[in-house]
C-alpha cells in the first residue's frame, strides 16, 4: 500500500459515511413496514410521502401519548411500533360517537367496543366536534381496532406517512401475495376526497 492510496481510501470513506450519516439524519421515518396486527390487513407496506391525504388512504402514524401509554400498559404491540390506520375524515368533516355508534358526517360508520378482548375497559368520547385543520379521523374496518372510535381526532401532525400495501393478506389465514405497483404519486388518484 502507498500512502496516496490509503488517503484516497480514508476520504472515500469519509465521504460515503458522511453520506449514509446525512441519508439517516434528513430521512429518519421507515421507508418499510410490516403489520402483524389484524387490525389491518397483515404485510408488508411502502411508506410514502404524507401529502395530500385522502378518505381511504392507510397512513403509518407514531400515537400520542394517551395512546401509546395504553398500548403499552395492556401489551397490544411492543413499545415504539408505529400503528396504521385508515384516514375517515378529513378537515371540515363532522364526527360524533353516540353512546357506542361512531357516524362521520351523520352516516354510521363503526361501532365502538365496551371492552377489549381481555374484558377490560376500553377509552371513551362523547359528542361531535368539526375536524380540525390540523387534524385526521382515523378509523380502520375491523371491528377490534384501536383507532378514532376509542380516542377520536388525532393530530396530522403524528402521521408519518401513508402506506401503500406491496405483501399483504387478503383475510386471517390467507396466503401472502404480491399486489400491484403501489401509486407513488397519488396526486393523480381519482374517486378519492382529498383536502381542500
Amino acid at each position: 500500500m502507498n500512502a496516496r492510496w490509503l488517503r484516497r481510501t480514508c476520504v472515500l470513506a469519509g465521504l460515503f459515511s458522511s453520506a449514509f450519516a446525512a441519508i439517516a439524519c434528513l430521512e429518519p421515518r421507515p421507508r418499510l413496514l410490516w403489520n402483524a396486527s389484524p387490525s389491518a390487513p397483515v404485510g408488508l407496506y411502502l411508506v410514502d410521502d404524507f401529502v395530500l391525504p385522502r378518505r381511504g388512504d392507510l397512513v403509518v402514524l407514531t400515537p400520542n401519548a394517551a395512546i401509546a401509554q395504553l398500548i403499552e400498559e395492556r401489551g397490544y404491540l411492543p413499545t415504539g411500533v408505529p400503528l396504521l390506520k385508515q384516514i375517515a375524515a378529513l378537515p371540515g368533516q363532522s364526527v360524533c360517537r353516540r353512546g357506542a355508534k361512531v357516524s362521520v358526517d351523520g352516516k354510521t360508520m363503526s361501532v365502538a367496543r365496551p371492552h377489549d378482548s381481555m374484558g377490560r375497559t376500553m377509552p371513551v368520547w362523547q359528542g361531535c366536534r368539526c375536524i380540525g385543520a390540523d387534524e385526521l379521523f382515523l378509523l380502520n374496518p375491523a371491528a377490534d381496532s384501536l383507532d378514532g372510535r376509542y380516542f377520536g381526532p388525532v393530530a396530522s401532525s403524528s402521521v408519518i406517512g401513508i402506506a401503500r400495501p406491496l405483501l399483504t393478506r387478503s383475510r386471517p389465514g390467507a396466503p401472502l401475495r404480491w399486489l400491484p405497483e403501489p401509486e407513488l404519486n397519488h396526486a393523480t388518484t381519482r374517486n378519492k376526497e382529498h383536502l381542500p
